[in-house]
């Protein structure tokens, strides 16, 4: 069943594991392209196995699907394909021919030895969008070397301004709770594919797409690295503060923690007169914000004292009320309780072929003439072999076992 989604038109090609690729392609999925995940036999993508947790079935059993593998793989089919095969190969030409997009991660050169790469399949496919994902791209001196997100985060610098500031207890490089430079690459995959699809439709030319985790994560390090490069100093780590905005940081109110993110002149003043403490936004030395980073290290612990006077949720109410951004720090069960987030219906359910319910988070691109659809659970492995080899290739029952007895499904 094909979906009624913006990209309704399209065909993709998966050939991609782990996070980075698998992230664009569920944005593509998401957006209504038929993507065809393919996996290795038998072991499919490594993050079926990166648990716990996995996901129970209906007799409270854990199945192979990891909890890592279901926030990344929706609205796909999944077919099972030795491509290190002649017969495998083939396979994947044939599929090609009418396909779209085609989407890797494997090390430098490594698709080039199955005829597989760019150059290949767009001989048989001129009009083909073909990207490739990897830590450090196709060209330099690391080009072969195989990335890693958290590596990566290292190098790119992330790590250097993340965490609490080294002098302090707790001090040192941090990585991030997520793989950004996975997400941000799979995000970046995603714009550069649609936008070679467009060039497509004008020129009916295809293109090839070089994306590294390491660009990527230098890329989105945004203000950051643009303050070095206005600077040429060296940006370091502020914990939970702004090295731009103060006050824009977590403060200890009477029973927890509070992020006040004051972003303005005038949402500073708003703070402290709620703190019953105006005279703090009257001082030169507070007045602006170039002043308030001058004079941080005064100016905190007087915020500090200040905030400790209210609850946490006296002060997001008064905050709310003056129009200054404030919030709580959420564990993940009240991000799901939430009256935003239910309001919002971020939390779905998909009916999953062994689980019955599936609990996973709703893309959050909203669309009003074409919505992202939601036709399919994450997929079993190889839960579509079949299917896709008799629509795509008009295979038989027989044919295809003989690819299965030879392993090469």
């Amino acid at each position: 069943m094909r979906s009624m989604g913006a990209l309704n038109h399209l065909r993709v090609l998966d050939l991609s594991r782990v996070l980075a690729g698998p992230w664009s392609g569920q944005n593509l999925a998401d957006l209504g392209a038929d993507v065809i995940k393919v996996e290795r036999p038998i072991t499919g993508d490594d993050t079926r196995q990166w648990g716990p947790p996995f996901l129970k079935d209906s007799e409270g059993q854990e199945t192979s699907e990891s909890a890592f593998y279901l926030a990344i793989n929706r609205n796909k089919r999944s077919m099972t394909l030795d491509i290190s095969t002649k017969e495998g190969q083939e396979i994947i030409k044939k599929m090609v021919l009418d396909c779209d997009i085609v989407i890797e991660n494997y090390k430098v050169g490594q698709l080039k030895k199955y005829s597989l790469d760019y150059q290949s399949l767009s001989a048989i496919k001129p009009d083909l969008i073909y990207c490739s994902i990897t830590g450090f791209g196709q060209t330099g001196p690391y080009a072969h070397r195989a990335g890693y997100d958290f590596v990566v985060q290292g190098m790119g610098g992330f790590m250097s301004v993340t965490g609490e500031k080294d002098d302090l207890p707790g001090g040192g490089p941090q990585k991030a709770g997520v793989a950004i430079a996975d997400l941000f690459t799979g995000m970046y995959a995603t714009s550069a594919i649609l936008a070679a699809i467009i060039h497509r439709d004008k020129t009916g030319v295809g293109q090839y797409i070089d994306l590294a985790l390491l660009d990527v994560q230098i890329a989105t390090m945004a203000n950051v690295a643009s303050n070095y490069l206005t600077s040429g100093v060296a940006p370091h780590s502020w914990g939970n503060a702004s090295p731009n905005i103060v006050p824009y940081q977590t403060f200890k109110a009477a029973d927890g923690w509070i992020i006040v993110a004051a972003g303005n002149d005038g949402q500073f003043r708003h703070f402290v007169e709620t703190g019953a403490c105006p005279e703090l936004a009257d001082d030169p030395k507070f007045a602006t914000n170039p002043e308030r980073i001058r004079h941080r290290d005064e100016l905190i612990p007087l915020l500090q004292k200040m905030t400790l006077k209210k609850t946490k949720k006296e002060w997001i109410d008064a905050l709310d009320h003056v129009g200054v951004p404030c919030g709580p720090i959420n564990n993940f069960q009240e991000v799901f309780e939430n009256e935003q987030v239910i309001a919002r219906d971020i939390k779905m359910e998909m009916t999953h072929p062994t689980a019955g319910k599936v609990p996973l988070v709703r893309s959050p691109m909203r669309m009003s003439a074409t919505p992202v659809v939601e036709n399919r659970p994450p997929p079993l492995l190889g839960e579509h072999t079949e299917e896709i080899l008799k629509e795509r290739l008009q295979l038989s029952d027989a044919e295809i076992q003989g690819l299965r007895d030879k392993g090469i499904l």
